[in-house]
């Protein structure tokens, strides 16, 4: 609030004093200045408490101002204000208490911010701080994640940060937390579309040498062809999946846990023994059959093809089914992926500069009847295994 008044001085005065404006003033107006929190950073807010973030004000505002300000933006604890004066008052033991109850901080110098992001991490949290000046710059440097503003952020504060806003804007941290899931999600997609695919192969080799098979199913030039055609196309469109439809309303996952854990070490066995199974036994039935050995390793190198086809759905959705329109047609680069890794099959099993090259030959419409029959399998009992996998993580829950 500002009080506006004026006073008339005699012409030849060119210095004020405090005594001068002690009495014989005008008031003309009151003027009343407010800053509010944008309507979006209101619902970015929001977005963030779902995700399990806590959102914290470290201000040097009066604290009657900052318990306003948190209450338009529904902070989680909006009346409780602890102050720079207060915090000076309590021992770090009482404060380690207390501040993980506050959630709004005024009058608070930049040692007390310091103070604040040491205390959080000391209880085991991750902490994103931002901030724009440079008395900033110790805590944002503290900060496990430092936000310095782009657009009216000092130099101090941008370097010592690991991002910066360029629009200044705090939608642009929740739009960043859920990019930051996603790609994480997608790294995880990968890993585990990837390994279970190798490990189908390498487990087809091994169970051909333990049966004491003098030929094969795969030939090394084979599996080459196989790993780099299916990397090439559907391992890399899983970089582009979408986030998840519920990515913002997951709990932060455990920074120390491993990617690998016990459900991705489950799945890759799984997926593996299904791959084992269908490639080597369509193999063996093919030799039981009388083929050559060209055409039963044509048979098995497009089994093990088609598998990952229909395990690059399941890998879309780590636990969520994919058996609806969203999971089986929400990504076209995945479309896109296996209409050319189709392509490259059929050039593969039919070119004879390929049939010479990699030693195949060229297969019946039949063989490719049971071949989609077989590899489809992986599709149905990996959305069994998620659909127990949910229903046990109901009942803990």
């Amino acid at each position: 609030m500002l009080a506006v008044a004026f006073k008339s001085v005699p012409g030849h005065k060119r210095e004020l004093d405090f005594s001068d404006v002690e009495n014989d003033l005008v008031i003309l107006g009151l003027l009343g200045l407010i800053d509010p929190p944008r309507v979006e950073a209101i619902a970015a807010v929001r977005q963030c408490q779902a995700a399990g973030i806590r959102v914290k004000m470290i201000t040097g505002d009066h604290a009657a101002t900052a318990r306003a300000i948190a209450g338009q933006l529904q902070l989680g604890n909006a009346d409780d204000v602890l102050t720079g004066h207060e915090l000076e008052q309590m021992s770090d033991e009482e404060l380690r208490q207390r501040v993980l109850d506050v959630d709004v901080y005024a009058r608070v110098s930049p040692n007390h911010k310091l103070q604040l992001v040491r205390l959080l991490q000391d209880h085991g949290l991750v902490i994103a701080m931002t901030g724009d000046g440079v008395n900033d710059a110790p805590a944002l440097k503290r900060a496990d994640v430092g936000v310095a503003m782009g657009y009216k952020g000092t130099e101090a504060a941008k370097e010592a940060s690991e991002m910066v806003l360029i629009d200044d804007n705090f939608v642009s941290i929740a739009h960043a937390v859920e990019e930051g899931r996603t790609v994480y999600d997608n790294l995880k997609k990968a890993i585990l579309f990837i390994l279970p695919t190798n490990g189908g192969e390498a487990l087809t080799i091994i169970a051909a040498i333990l049966f004491g098979f003098q030929q094969l199913p795969l030939t090394a030039v084979q599996i080459l062809w196989v790993n780099m055609i299916t990397a090439v196309t559907l391992a890399l469109a899983l970089a582009f999946e979408p986030s998840e439809p519920m990515v913002m309303q997951r709990q932060p996952r455990n920074p120390q846990q491993p990617m690998l854990t016990l459900l991705f070490l489950w799945r890759i066995a799984f997926v593996s023994v299904i791959l084992l199974t269908g490639t080597f036994g369509l193999f063996l039935w093919e030799m039981e059959l009388g083929a050559t050995i060209e055409y039963a390793r044509t048979v098995a190198v497009n089994t093990l093809v088609m598998f990952e086809i229909f395990y690059l759905f399941n890998s879309r959705y780590i636990i969520a089914p994919v058996l609806n329109r969203a999971g089986l047609l929400g990504n076209r680069y995945v479309l896109l992926a296996i209409t050319l890794l189709i392509v490259f099959q059929l050039g593969f099993t039919y070119l004879a500069p390929m049939q010479a090259l990699f030693g195949t030959a060229a297969i019946t419409l039949a063989a490719w009847g049971i071949i989609v029959l077989v590899a489809s399998s992986v599709l149905i009992l990996v959305e069994l295994e998620k659909a127990v996998i949910r229903h046990f993580a109901t009942k803990e829950t």
